[in-house]
């Protein structure tokens, strides 16, 4: 697993420059409409990240009398010492790093050399280790603790209803929080052995072909995914809404967005995103907020990522081959983040300690 990188306020109407293409030699800016494709490549939360770092990294820089695009190397490794001094973990300043390098990519300026910056973030991630920081992991979300979850939820209100769909779809189907907000209702489709869910876009699936994942029903009625799913669709379907998005906010006085309200105007939140799907924030503060009433302990260790990796951990308990583990949970094949979780259990399993007498 890599470690949780930190969250930064946002920064809202800051411009990345624009991607150009080298052709021949010779520098062409790219149409309005070219540039769009371009910026399409990357997801919306990569988008967001590194429109926030590179505006931190310009404010630095016009802060410092340094030349954000292009950056010297010095320049960059100047930034990486300052974010050292703030504090800033590893994995955030990587992404910082990304960020810088990308934009200088994208608008086909020189980059600054890497080998230098790698060895930088290299001896600040030795440094932190040595000072006693650990990364900060999401624990996985095992059968067990996906129970006890469901188990906290409120009975027969549409908000524990579609928190109980969230966690065990989640968990069944190892799905991305990202996955889940773009989930929608005709992505859904029943069928005799089961739910089958059509994940649209997905992190390994870069060009978007889109791939199904069958859920079979559970031999547990309160963590099938199936019946847990159908109870959710069925609230949707009594507020009128059978299309869209499966994954809806809810107000404090239970009504759900996008449902037709007394007045025939549609309910809809304030808020971030279209005020009707779930951010994949809003997905996360579920599962945080699921594991604190269910009591479970270090429950501030477990977010949205523990759906999937729980999902992962236990199926290799139960003797699913890695391979398969990677096609349901749309990794990429052999993946070492796969075997992480295989070697978690391992390590339990197979302890060589365990038959010593001890």
């Amino acid at each position: 697993m890599r470690g949780e990188v930190e969250p930064e306020p946002a920064i809202e109407g800051r411009i990345v420059p624009r991607p150009v293409v080298n052709l021949a030699a010779v520098e062409e800016v790219l149409s309005d409409e070219a540039a769009e494709l371009l910026q399409q490549a990357r997801s919306d939360n990569t988008h967001r990240a590194y429109a926030g770092d590179w505006a931190r990294f310009s404010d630095w820089c016009a802060a410092n009398g340094a030349s954000p695009l292009p950056a010297t190397t010095a320049t960059v490794l100047n930034y990486i010492a300052h974010l050292t001094t703030l504090g800033r973990a590893p994995a955030t300043v990587d992404r910082a790093v990304s960020a810088i390098l990308s934009i200088h990519t994208d608008t086909g300026v020189e980059r600054p050399s890497t080998r230098p910056i790698r060895e930088a973030l290299r001896a600040y991630r030795k440094l932190r280790a040595k000072a006693g920081f650990r990364p900060r992991r999401s624990l996985p979300i095992t059968i067990e603790i996906l129970r006890a979850m469901i188990e906290a939820q409120p009975d027969d209100t549409p908000t524990g209803i579609r928190n109980r769909a969230i966690l065990t779809v989640g968990y069944a189907a190892m799905t991305r929080r990202i996955e889940l907000h773009n989930l929608n209702i005709e992505d859904l489709t029943f069928l005799r052995e089961g739910l089958e869910v059509f994940i649209a876009m997905s992190k390994t699936d870069r060009d978007a072909r889109g791939v199904s994942v069958p859920l079979p029903y559970g031999s547990h009625p309160g963590t099938c995914p199936v019946r847990v799913e159908s109870a959710w669709l069925e609230v949707l379907a009594e507020h009128g809404i059978t299309s869209g998005p499966v994954f809806r906010a809810i107000d404090k006085n239970g009504r759900i967005a996008g449902a037709v309200g007394h007045d025939g105007a549609p309910v809809r939140r304030a808020g971030r995103g279209d005020g009707i799907r779930m951010t994949p924030e809003a997905i996360n503060l579920v599962v945080k907020q699921a594991a604190r009433a269910a009591g479970i302990p270090h429950a501030d260790r477990y977010s949205a990522h523990g759906l999937r990796a729980g999902g992962a951990t236990d199926a290799a308990d139960a003797g699913a081959t890695m391979s398969g583990i990677c096609q349901h949970g749309r990794w990429s094949e052999n993946s070492p983040v796969v075997m992480q979780y295989i070697r978690h259990r391992d390590k339990w399993k197979n302890n060589p300690m365990l038959r010593v007498g001890l």
